[in-house]
């Protein structure tokens, strides 16, 4: 595990806590139209293609600003003004995208799902049967709002056999589960800096079917989120079109250097499943118990029940666990409390087992009993 500096452990899906060596890699000022940055803007996007194996069919197109910046400019890009976007909902980031794509002006058409219960591939693909107009699915990989895993293999499948172009937001698990271009039919995959890749937020990315972005010109609704205009730009000049996030880059660069030591997908995702596989047993043993059943509970972040007790209350339960040096956060639900413990960062299972320590301790100062803590 990379040395890590005395801030509090963020166990949230991002920002999340960062190695020491990608904390040094911005301690240097680079030109934005420096040939040396520019270089590294061109590894770094190379990388990122080859994570996802699409190295033969698609680029990466970087973006200023968080991953919902590149969520939105792939829709606006990707999605011409007279389509229309099928939105599988179980969470909150998948409604997220229905927003979006309301102040688009695209057609939006929502098909909903228990937030318990993952897309099915087959409602999805009866939806898109029932309605040639649909052009697009838009469909979050891992939600977390809960921490769910959606089937993306199969969505991808169905989507491909009616004809249609996916667009997915793989925010919280690109680079930690496996996402194959070359078997999986994905027109578009989002997914930012400041997440499993261990970067810092302030750099989003879609990794994009050439053929497809070179057919989207005239598309967007916004010159900064043009992700044609991006492309076009870089692959003439190796610059960004506005002035760069340089010091996110250089960090990301760095990152992706400590994400192949490590030994790439197979493990950061084998060590985020590890701290999963702890947290869930070791707040278990405090009575707290999982929204999700463990068959459709992603390794990135997990959702517990609030404790059922009068004396909890969360905004002093996230002080006081803060105080300890571990940032918790706050549920997504709306129907149940609820709050969300990250497993994702440069941390491994022996932080976990002291985040497990310190909320035990917390709620035994709050005088939260562990039976009232208890939820089926």
């Amino acid at each position: 595990m990379n040395q890590i500096d005395r801030d509090p452990l963020l166990l949230t899906p991002g920002p999340l806590t960062t190695s020491l060596r990608t904390k040094q890699a911005m301690l240097h000022d680079w030109g934005s139209w420096d040939a040396a940055f520019n270089r590294i803007t061109g590894e770094v996007c190379r990388q990122l293609v080859a994570i996802a194996h699409g190295e033969a069919s698609h680029v990466c197109v970087p973006l200023q600003g968080s991953g919902t910046f590149s969520v939105e400019a792939a829709l606006g890009t990707l999605v011409p003004k007279g389509g229309k976007v099928l939105v599988p909902n179980n969470g909150a980031y998948c409604a997220r995208i229905l927003k979006i794509l309301g102040y688009l002006g695209r057609q939006a058409v929502e098909l909903p799902f228990a937030e318990d219960c993952p897309a099915d591939p087959s409602a999805i693909e009866a939806a898109l049967a029932a309605d040639p107009a649909i052009t697009h699915v838009a469909q979050v990989h891992c939600e977390t709002g809960t921490g769910i895993l959606n089937p993306l293999a199969e969505i991808a499948a169905a989507v491909a056999r009616q004809g249609r172009e996916l667009i997915v937001d793989a925010m919280s698990s690109f680079a930690a589960l496996d996402i194959d271009l070359r078997s999986t039919p994905i027109t578009a995959l989002v997914a930012a800096s400041g997440k499993c890749l261990e970067g810092v937020p302030g750099m989003g990315f879609v990794i994009v079917r050439r053929s497809a972005l070179e057919a989207a010109a005239g598309n967007c609704h916004s010159l900064a989120m043009d992700l044609h205009d991006q492309w076009q730009y870089m692959q003439k000049t190796t610059q960004w079109r506005f002035t760069p996030p340089t010091h996110v880059v250089v960090a990301l660069h760095e990152a992706l250097a400590q994400y192949t030591e490590e030994g790439g997908l197979a493990a950061r995702g084998g060590r985020y499943a590890a701290n999963c596989r702890a947290l869930v047993k070791g707040m278990r043993s405090l009575g707290l118990e999982p929204f999700l059943d463990p068959a459709v509970q992603g390794p990135i972040i997990v959702t517990f029940h609030a404790p059922a007790s009068p004396a909890y209350d969360f905004k002093t339960f996230y002080a006081k666990v803060r105080d300890k040096g571990f940032i918790l956060y706050p549920g997504k639900l709306t129907q149940v409390e609820t709050f969300r413990v990250g497993c994702i960062g440069a941390l491994d299972t022996h932080d976990v087992a002291k985040v497990v320590h310190a909320v035990g301790a917390t709620l035994r100062e709050m005088g939260v009993s562990i039976t009232a803590a208890v939820h089926g």
